[in-house]
């Protein structure tokens, strides 16, 4: 399937404006499994005739590792930086699929003068079908299948999104198991504040690897982490036992 990302810049050029603005994010970017995702959802905004952009090679990372990690003089920056960007091309809406980046451009950057109408790829997803934009197939590949859903701290606990994830799953016909730890008691996967960057301090056991085992006694063939860096985060576990981490 051939499909178009079109840069903010070449429709700003053509006299266009986007209904909404793609925030790939760094991971989108950069990490491979995280840009299968990327690539995933661009072909669904192209099938559902959703007039976006991306704003490509002018994409800078939101600054969430920096602020996390304490540095808030970068995070300042950085932050300043995009709003800049963003408002100088009139960004109204911005789509993502990183729960980090959500949270930030949601919570964070308005009281710096970024104020945006910000939503997560899955609540977005979920509108579509709503609204008849995009059909699943019925007996897909996930029909019947045991799958089980992490939720991220920055989506769930941070910003109250539970259902949409699990309604854009209950369309696939999977058979959702949920994670003893789950929702408003999930646990963290061990990658934020900005801990995915540095080695773990000593303790009883990795969280990443915690969280990895929590999933695999669920019986789930697949487990869905919803953000790059929770996805890169079972590794460790994943080379102990088979089974897949989308």
């Amino acid at each position: 399937m051939e499909f178009n990302v079109p840069t903010i810049a070449e429709m700003t050029s053509k006299g266009e404006v986007p209904e909404i603005l793609f925030g790939v994010g760094c991971a989108g970017s950069f990490d491979d499994r995280a840009k299968r995702v990327t690539r995933a959802f661009a072909k669904i905004l192209n099938a559902a005739g959703i007039k976006f952009a991306v704003l490509g090679t002018e994409e800078a990372c939101t600054g969430d590792p920096a602020r996390r990690a304490g540095n808030e003089f970068l995070f300042q920056m950085q932050a300043m930086n995009n709003i800049q960007l963003l408002n100088g091309y009139g960004i109204k809406k911005i789509v993502t699929t990183c729960p980090h980046c959500f949270n930030t451009l949601r919570n964070e950057y308005p009281e710096l003068g970024g104020t945006y109408d910000v939503v997560h790829h899955t609540a977005f997803l979920q509108q579509l079908i709503n609204d008849g934009k995009i059909k699943i197939k019925e007996g897909g590949p996930f029909k019947g299948k045991k799958i089980t859903y992490h939720d991220s701290c920055y989506l769930g606990r941070a910003n109250n999104i539970y259902e949409a994830p699990r309604e854009v799953l209950a369309s696939l016909d999977a058979d959702l198991v949920e994670m003893k730890r789950c929702r408003t008691t999930g646990l963290c996967c061990g990658a934020g504040g900005a801990q995915m960057f540095k080695e773990p301090e000593k303790g009883r056991k990795d969280i990443n690897i915690e969280r990895s085992e929590e999933a695999l006694s669920t019986g789930a063939g697949t487990t869905l982490w919803p953000n790059g860096s929770a996805r890169s985060m079972p590794i460790a576990t994943k080379r102990r036992a088979r089974y897949s981490s989308e």
